[in-house]
């Protein structure tokens, strides 16, 4: 399990904000395997983040891709 489980997770579940522990649970992957992937995706953008306002917590969502036209 990766970071494409987690991306594809977050995509299906596109409208709701999730701690990586709840990824972790309901992907039934280990804490540390979310914890990296969902560092690779926020640093690719493909990801919004917020702080939850406890300790060292953050929520994630999948960010909609918008796209111009030239």
């Amino acid at each position: 399990m990766g970071q494409q489980e987690v991306y594809d997770f977050l995509k299906k579940e596109r409208n709701t904000w999730f701690t990586s522990k709840e990824i972790a649970k309901n992907l039934k992957i280990s804490l540390g395997s979310v914890t990296m992937s969902l560092k690779k995706l926020r640093q690719s953008g493909i990801l919004h983040h917020k702080f939850t306002g406890k300790r060292n917590s953050y929520q994630y969502r999948f960010k909609e891709q918008t796209h111009t036209m030239l």
